[in-house]
């Protein structure tokens, strides 16, 4: 009985072992203008182990791509990117100027105090992919 129980602990100690965690803090979306059809989102995660964001679902649009802007020649330039490296530990911030999410040809207007789901695709080293869901809060457009 007691080899079994050890036995059992192990296997439970593997599996858990085997996925990584990732949390999602701070989930928000930039409320919009009626006949707006793009936004951004925002949220912090954070992997127990190294994993990538390969990518973002979300029923409020009909695009959904992860973005990252960047400074090129004094200007600010915004361009879709493959994967967010995750690193074990270490919050990875999606913000206004830097990574984030774009949401592409809105269903209908954000508005302020609303809630947008979304679904983080997390592919971990082994590339097996799993997703994590979020409520993310409508802040108003002037949100940074």
């Amino acid at each position: 009985m007691k080899a079994q129980i050890e036995i059992a602990c192990m296997l439970l100690a593997v599996s858990l072992g085997a996925q990584a965690g990732v949390t999602v803090k701070d989930a928000w979306v930039r409320g919009t203008v009626p006949a707006q059809k793009t936004t951004g989102a925002f949220a912090t995660l954070t992997s127990s182990e190294d994993a990538k964001l390969v990518a973002v679902k979300s029923p409020a649009a009909k695009t959904v791509e992860v973005h990252e802007s960047m400074m090129h020649e004094g200007m600010m330039h915004m361009q879709a990117v493959d994967s967010v490296a995750l690193p074990a530990g270490k919050p990875v911030e999606l913000r206004p100027g830097g990574y984030h999410v774009m949401l592409i040809g809105l269903t209908q207007p954000l508005e302020t105090g609303g809630k947008v789901p979304l679904e983080f695709v997390i592919e971990d080293a082994k590339g097996k992919r799993s997703t994590v869901a979020a409520q993310a809060e409508v802040r108003p457009i002037s949100s940074r």
